[in-house]
């Protein structure tokens, strides 16, 4: 499979290093403009990912900032590959701006957990499951249906990938597999294909049980995004927009929330069963 590249997301993730590094530093934009030989405006571009960042402008801008040779090696490299294609370039009508930087992001981390408390995560979904969530959906036109459904068939390639496999790791709750999307039939492929994705060892199913009447994961969904070369970072959806969470303490507290959520559920060897369960009662 080739690799998830994307351009946008790419310099997103260097900005943000860039960003962050100057912060540590204790140093402000128009320091690092002086550095660089350059006006601060230039410095706020590359920091938003607005333009695209040079090899060469990254690394002097790491090394003026005090990290480490393999860092500054590292952030250079990706911003060599920063003029490579865009993975999702045949969707981009049928995908919101804000969804865009996470697919990309998505495509480029190594590893992803996610937690949704109504339903299934898009990266489980069958393509009869995202149908049915798709028709009648305030915000989608019925003439994009197929083109979304192919859209998240290729987001879900990277769970497959043997080569560049992303290890992927959810919490569902247990409402979301009672939650006849669909019809039976449709649910019956559904928890089939959950059983099947199990199986692999890049994938991680943690079902969360009604009783458990209080966990970390109350305030909604979010996920959270690991790289080999870059900070992780959170990611909060709601129905028109998105939060990236790019300050590392709030990262951390998501992650730590992440880790109990996964303790106070059942183990992946329990939630198997549990869906076994249930699909025995649809058969």
């Amino acid at each position: 499979m080739p690799e998830r590249s994307d351009p946008s997301a790419l310099r997103w993730l260097i900005g943000n290093e860039l960003r962050h590094a100057r912060s540590r530093a204790g140093l402000t934009q128009a320091d690092a403009a002086k550095a660089l030989g350059c006006s601060q405006p230039k410095i706020t571009h590359l920091e938003s990912g607005r333009n695209q960042q040079q090899p060469e402008e990254v690394a002097a801008l790491l090394r003026h900032f005090g990290c480490d040779a393999a860092h500054v090696d590292r952030m250079a490299t990706l911003a060599g590959r920063a003029d490579h294609g865009t993975w999702w370039a045949p969707f981009t009508d049928v995908v919101p701006d804000w969804l865009k930087t996470f697919m990309g992001l998505e495509g480029l981390a190594k590893r992803e957990f996610s937690y949704e408390p109504l339903l299934l995560h898009g990266l489980l979904q069958t393509a009869e499951y995202t149908a049915a969530l798709l028709i009648n959906h305030l915000r989608v036109r019925l003439v994009d249906i197929e083109r979304i459904v192919k859209l998240r068939k290729e987001r879900q390639a990277r769970l497959t990938d043997d080569d560049n496999p992303l290890h992927f790791v959810a919490v569902i709750e247990e409402s979301a597999l009672d939650r006849m999307v669909g019809g039976p039939e449709v649910m019956r492929g559904q928890l089939q294909h959950l059983l099947d994705l199990s199986k692999r060892d890049n994938i991680t199913l943690h079902l969360m049980p009604s009783s458990v009447a209080v966990h970390d994961g109350l305030d909604g969904e979010f996920a959270l995004l690991d790289f080999d070369e870059a900070l992780s970072i959170g990611y909060v959806e709601f129905p028109d927009g998105a939060v990236y969470i790019q300050d590392q303490d709030q990262v951390t507290a998501y992650t730590m929330a992440a880790e109990r959520m996964c303790a106070a559920a059942l183990s992946p060897a329990e939630t198997v069963k549990a869906i076994k369960s249930r699909l025995a009662r649809l058969t």
